[in-house]
């Protein structure tokens, strides 16, 4: 069983975005959200994603601009969303290297079905292979699979903020993850205050997984650079 799938979802319009972002979480998957072409390119260079579901039409740089873009630097499946369903644009969408096409306005269930099928007919990622499936932190066990943090047999509750950055911390364990990253893996508008309020929700989380939150040993802070997740 490998790691739960990391969706980007880009999409201008926030009620669509958020909606989507809260309905793939419930479905298992990790979800970022980008706001637009530039959002969704900063969250490229700096994290993996195993499939893009992507608005066609955005102000700026659109969604088929932003395909072409990606087909040219990876082989990350995209998955389209539109208003307009005519034949010639699902066309152009395809032959802008999408792996799929949706009209709006969609039934959730299908977009499951249809990303479901994508991630199967998609290569085995083999370094996912090696990943490891429990993280041993201290007292604590954190399964990697099912995004559990586990004291012994009592299961520690998580905020949806907090298994979201396990979620990211995790799938990165050993690396620097820039606060920045953190605000727009967690589909936040850039800035200071939205860096302080992931410093907040970085100290929550370490009262959970850490014997000593003020010295921290698991969920370390690299000085000007971010946070790292460590394990035993």
């Amino acid at each position: 069983m490998e790691l739960p799938p990391h969706i980007l979802v880009v999409d201008d319009d926030q009620r669509i975005r958020e909606l989507l972002q809260k309905y793939l979480q419930k479905q298992g998957f990790l979800v970022s959200a980008a706001r637009d072409a530039a959002h969704a390119r900063r969250l490229l260079a700096g994290l993996e994603f195993d499939l893009i579901i992507l608005d066609v039409m955005m102000p700026g740089e659109n969604g088929l601009e932003l395909t072409r873009w990606i087909r040219a630097q990876s082989p990350t499946p995209v998955l389209l969303l539109t208003a307009m369903g005519e034949t010639d644009h699902r066309i152009a969408g395809l032959e802008a290297g999408a792996d799929d096409y949706l009209a709006k306005p969609f039934e959730p269930k299908e977009l499951l079905l249809r990303l479901q099928a994508i991630l199967r007919r998609s290569p085995t990622v083999p370094q996912q292979d090696l990943a490891p499936k429990q993280l041993s932190l201290g007292a604590l066990n954190y399964d990697v699979e099912r995004a559990e943090l586990w004291h012994g047999s009592q299961l520690i509750r998580l905020t949806g903020t907090e298994g979201q950055l396990m979620r990211i911390f995790a799938a990165r364990l050993g690396q620097t993850i820039s606060r920045t990253e953190l605000v727009d893996a967690l589909g936040g508008a850039q800035g200071k205050s939205q860096e302080r309020a992931v410093d907040v929700q970085i100290t929550r989380l370490r009262r959970k997984i850490e014997a000593d939150a003020k010295a921290p040993r698991y969920l370390q802070t690299i000085r000007g650079a971010g946070y790292m997740l460590t394990a035993d």
